[in-house]
């Protein structure tokens, strides 16, 4: 079975997409794991004239450009997984299905959650079946209809041995600890008995690079991000502002819990630049920066000691936020001594990961399998996620 996943987060960066191929019959290895190949992987880059569209849909816009926005999405997707299928020398009429996650526009943990990019759209423009709208069914189901890659991250990134974090660092950044590969674990655990899914930890840990981002597009105009990380290691970090901001109650709120953007928005991102200014006279942009980095750092260190059960074996960072040496450093720094290496360095291409893992549901949702974990969305059990339709 041939599936590609598109992944557009909340860094609005651009559409990710893979087309990724699985053993047929959806079933799974003998370890619990399952077997496939990605194909292709292509990343889209919003242009600046896309990213501030999709930027205002984030805090205010009428329903006229909210309409719009829906359809013109769709078409960005729909061009996002005919490149990437071009790119893999597959024949469209081998895919079986497109996943696409869209774009959230709100997201209201334990209430209801809203992603936009129509999927119909995508069907129409590539002929080819679409799974989509994936979060609303684990929230009617009482969940937090996030983070929903842990199956995924159970099935498909599990160690051999002992237990693993996968550390997502998109726009928010969230973790899934998963145990190691066990013989028939996956089947038991989706019917709601023991196996791999059951001992599944999930959560949103906090910001991913989305305050850091914003920092440096205030501050330095003309860098989208923080290039290489050389503004942050150029810096010393303002401990006094971390301290104060990891005093919100997120924070200290246990599992299950999911955030985004209706947290850490336009109004999170003043705060911190106010906070930073007061803390000492005029500090320069590097010393900003390198705080933001700290934040997500901290952020995380203060996750797993509050909520990641030990032994912990390796930690593996994939997203955007991976390819920031300064935020790694960071983040090495507070998880020491659990070793920590990039995803790519152990399978591919990290950024890839979230499309995969989409993909991926969508394989699931086909077979009418369940494509959450309960125990990370604190759902009332497992569900089928995914709206399908048709080309």
């Amino acid at each position: 079975m041939i599936v590609v996943g598109l992944m557009s987060g909340t860094s609005l960066d651009g559409i990710s997409a893979a087309v990724v191929e699985f053993d047929d019959d959806a079933t799974t290895a003998p370890d619990g794991g399952e077997r496939f190949t990605v194909r292709a992987f292509v990343q889209s880059p919003y242009t600046p004239e896309q990213r501030d569209r999709i930027a205002a849909a984030l805090t205010a816009a009428t329903p006229a450009e909210y309409c719009r926005l829906n359809f013109d999405l769709g078409a960005w997707l729909a061009d996002a997984a005919l490149t990437v299928i071009e790119a893999s020398g597959v024949e469209p009429p081998r895919v079986r299905a497109i996943a696409s996650h869209g774009q959230t526009v709100w997201h209201e943990a334990g209430h209801s959650t809203w992603q936009t990019g129509e999927s119909a759209v995508i069907a129409e423009r590539t002929g080819i079946d679409v799974v989509s709208d994936f979060r609303v069914r684990d929230v009617a189901a009482a969940g937090q209809g996030a983070p929903l890659v842990p199956i995924a991250d159970a099935l498909l990134f599990a160690p051999e041995r002992g237990w693993r974090a996968l550390q997502n660092l998109g726009g928010m950044a969230n973790v899934t600890v998963v145990p190691e590969r066990r013989r028939g674990a996956a089947n038991g655990a989706e019917s709601g008995g023991g196996g791999a899914l059951a001992s599944v930890r999930a959560f949103d840990t906090g910001p991913g690079v989305a305050v850091v981002d914003a920092v440096v597009r205030r501050l330095v105009p003309e860098l989208p991000y923080d290039v290489d990380g050389r503004l942050a290691r150029a810096g010393t970090p303002i401990a006094g502002v971390v301290d104060e901001l990891l005093r919100a109650p997120y924070f200290a709120s246990p599992p299950p819990k999911s955030t985004g953007r209706e947290l850490f928005d336009a109004a999170y991102v003043e705060r911190f630049l106010a906070l930073c200014r007061a803390s000492q006279q005029e500090p320069g942009e590097e010393h900003i920066v390198a705080t933001a980095v700290e934040l997500t750092a901290r952020s995380i260190g203060d996750a797993y000691r509050r909520f990641v059960p030990e032994p912990l074996g390796d930690v593996l960072l994939s997203g955007g936020g991976a390819r920031n040496p300064a935020l790694v450093d960071a983040i090495a720094r507070e998880l020491a001594p659990r070793p920590v290496r990039r995803f790519d360095e152990v399978y591919f291409d990290g950024e890839a990961k979230e499309a995969v893992a989409f993909a991926f549901l969508a394989r699931l949702h086909l077979a009418g399998r369940a494509g959450n974990v309960p125990s990370a969305t604190g759902a009332r059990g497992p569900r089928v996620l995914g709206k399908l339709t048709p080309r």
